[in-house]
C-alpha cells in the first residue's frame, strides 16, 4: 500500500501534508501504525463492547449489560475473525460457532481461539477442528 501513499503524493498530494492518509495498511516506516494487523477486529470487538455496556440497550433486549458471559459466533476466521475472537475471548464471552467458507463448527462450550488458529494454520480449514462438532 505504500506504493498507493507514494504515488498519490507525487502526483496530486504535493501540498497535502497528509497525503499518506489516503490508504491504510502502510509499514511503519511509511507511516503505518504498529497494531494495524488486528486493527479491525479490535473495531469488531469495542463497537459491539459499547452496545453491550449500555444499560438500556440490554435492558431492551433482556439481556444484563456487559461482554463476559455472552456468546456469540464469529461470520469467518480470517484476520478480522480471528482477532475478534480473541478480544471476546479474552473478555469472557464464549464462542460457540465459527462459519468459513468451506464449512461451520458449533461447540454451546465454547471454542478456543487459539486452538482454533493452531488448527487452522496446520489444516489450511476449521473443518475437522477437534474441539467442535461440524454442522450446517
Amino acid at each position: 500500500m505504500s506504493w498507493m501513499a507514494d504515488t498519490y503524493k507525487n502526483t496530486i498530494g504535493t501540498t497535502d501534508i497528509n497525503s499518506h492518509a489516503c490508504v491504510t495498511g502502510k509499514p511503519i516506516v511509511m507511516g503505518g501504525i504498529h497494531g494495524r494487523t488486528s486493527a479491525t477486529g479490535r473495531g469488531v470487538y469495542h463497537s459491539t463492547k459499547i452496545f453491550l455496556d449500555d444499560p438500556q440497550y440490554m435492558e431492551m433486549v433482556g439481556l444484563v449489560p456487559g461482554v463476559s458471559g455472552k456468546t456469540c459466533i464469529l461470520q469467518g476466521f480470517g484476520n478480522v475473525g480471528l482477532h475478534t475472537a480473541r478480544y471476546f475471548h479474552r473478555a469472557g464471552a464464549k464462542i460457540i460457532a465459527v462459519i468459513e467458507w468451506d464449512g461451520t463448527i458449533y461447540n454451546p462450550s465454547g471454542i478456543d481461539p487459539k486452538e482454533l488458529e493452531d488448527w487452522k494454520l496446520e489444516h489450511g480449514t476449521i473443518k475437522g477442528f477437534p474441539g467442535a462438532t461440524e454442522t450446517t
